[in-house]
């Protein structure tokens, strides 16, 4: 159902909003990185570039844009649980190095003692996690005392999955350490872009239905659709092209493209939702209208 009220209007629109601003941010700090060094030297991937002067852009847009993920509400229960869980993964991909500082920067930081690092910052984001899901189980009983009629074991099933997500974490973060340090980026990134695939594949599937609902003749195509063609796509070709012939730069392509397209997404649903709030979900019974 719509958010309610003009204020709620307004904050639901800020918060998109400042998820574009948050990829065009990074975006520009990359591009200015880029034009200090050599036009033909670049890092291996996005994220290599936290060892250059885009580390702070890197952090701070990543847990923002992770924050926002996890405040901003889904149109249905499985797209909230997916946009959560890519919430929860975007600050261990920002706070957590790749390995290697690659050799493309205009100025080199110096990253310290890295375990030391992830030490201090994994754990205080543990020491936050704990609290907001003990938070938010007693506001899931709150709300299935208050409104049982609204009240679906979906929610459950999200809160299962951060507190799965965290426990599972916070084991391999004390058993594991250096596990930990050098694979958790990876299981992180891969793990959200996989979760933002698929909250694509979801809007495209209810847009077709709202689409057939209205029945409106000659109606554009299913932009949600391409969208998650491409975000399919791009990455496999991009992929078999460095397995078959060697690319040193694929997963910065890879990582560039699905940002991008991320970004395309989220203009349009922003764009197709900038009254309503939350797309009102149909049932699958209503989704093809009834023959005359």
């Amino acid at each position: 159902m719509p958010v309610p009220g003009g204020y709620s209007i307004k904050t639901y629109r800020y918060l998109r909003m400042a998820m574009i601003a948050m990829i065009v941010l990074l975006g520009a700090s990359l591009v200015i990185e880029w034009s200090k060094t050599d036009p033909r030297c670049l890092q291996t991937s996005i994220s290599a570039y936290y060892y250059t002067p885009v580390r702070a852009i890197f952090v701070g847009a990543l847990i923002s844009i992770g924050v926002c993920m996890v405040v901003l509400k889904g149109n249905t229960e499985p797209e909230d649980i997916l946009l959560n869980v890519a919430g929860i993964l975007a600050p261990v991909v920002a706070l957590v190095p790749t390995p290697g500082a690659g050799r493309c920067h205009s100025v080199q930081l110096a990253v310290g003692d890295a375990a030391a690092n992830v030490a201090n910052n994994i754990l205080a984001l543990f020491v936050v996690g704990a609290p907001c899901l003990v938070l938010t189980a007693i506001f899931i009983a709150r709300d299935r005392r208050k409104h049982p009629d609204r009240w679906t074991p979906m929610y459950l099933l999200g809160l299962g999955v951060s507190v799965l997500i965290f426990c599972g974490g916070l084991v391999w973060f004390v058993a594991d350490r250096s596990g930990f340090i050098g694979n958790a980026h990876y299981t992180a990134a891969i793990t959200m872009f996989v979760c933002i695939v698929a909250v694509v594949l979801l809007n495209a599937e209810q847009f077709r239905r709202k689409q057939r609902k209205h029945a409106v003749p000659h109606s554009p195509a299913n932009r949600y659709s391409v969208i998650a063609l491409l975000m399919v796509v791009v990455p496999l070709v991009m992929f078999g092209w460095k397995k078959l012939f060697g690319w040193e730069h694929a997963v910065l392509w890879i990582e560039g493209s699905l940002i991008v397209l991320f970004a395309a997404f989220w203009i349009s649903q922003t764009q197709e939702l900038w009254n309503e709030g939350l797309r009102q979900e149909l049932p699958r019974s209503q989704a093809t209208p009834s023959p005359l």
